[in-house]
């Protein structure tokens, strides 16, 4: 069965279906409420997948499952935040960091220097920065899928992508202390892509 005719079948009550469709979305998000929300990763799966039911009627087919999936994380994410500010007028995903939202260390643990600079670089970005990289790079999706999940235009997702590439890099920079900083944005990619295993390990 396909994702949506999953998803229409666990919202008509199948609950096996419910759960073939969690298990085979289950390390995406996992992997996606990793890097962001650790201590609460399993409440948001839970809640991602139960709001995509609840939100059905949105998912029309213009894009993949997944980039309705991952819309629907970024939601529960935000809301979550949200939720845990003291003030939520003033959460903004735009200026916030993961840092700055939990200054601790990340509890992954990272074997190599360089995944662990990384790392550190991708949670001082803004969040919304951090969620297109992760989106793009470990995730697979282009920019029209990106633009359906975030719910912004395609050209919008270019300049984000493009804007975040250029915020890693200052972090990288900042952090790595004199290391070679990958120059191209191709070298950059290949390791933000590598940084998935690691999440997926760690």
């Amino acid at each position: 069965m396909t994702d949506e005719q999953l998803l229409g079948a666990w919202a008509d009550g199948d609950q096996a279906a419910g759960a073939t469709l969690l298990r085979r979305h289950f390390d995406a998000l996992r992997r996606f409420f990793r890097t962001k929300a650790p201590g609460a990763q399993q409440d948001l799966i839970q809640s991602t997948m139960l709001e995509c039911v609840r939100s059905r009627e949105h998912f029309r087919g213009d894009a993949p499952f997944r980039a309705f999936l991952f819309g629907v994380a970024r939601h529960c994410l935000l809301h979550h935040f949200r939720s845990q500010s003291r003030d939520r007028l003033d959460f903004d995903a735009s200026q916030s960091s993961i840092a700055d939202l939990d200054p601790r260390p990340s509890t992954l643990v990272v074997r190599r220097q360089e995944h662990h600079q990384l790392l550190e670089a991708m949670r001082r970005i803004p969040l919304q920065l951090q969620v297109v990289l992760e989106l793009h790079y470990w995730e697979d999706l282009g920019t029209r899928d990106l633009a359906a999940a975030l719910e912004i235009p395609q050209g919008t997702v270019k300049s984000r992508l493009r804007r975040a590439r250029a915020v890693l890099r200052e972090q990288l920079a900042a952090i790595a202390a004199g290391d070679p900083i990958p120059a191209g944005e191709a070298e950059l990619g290949t390791r933000v892509q590598q940084l998935r295993a690691v999440v997926d390990e760690g």
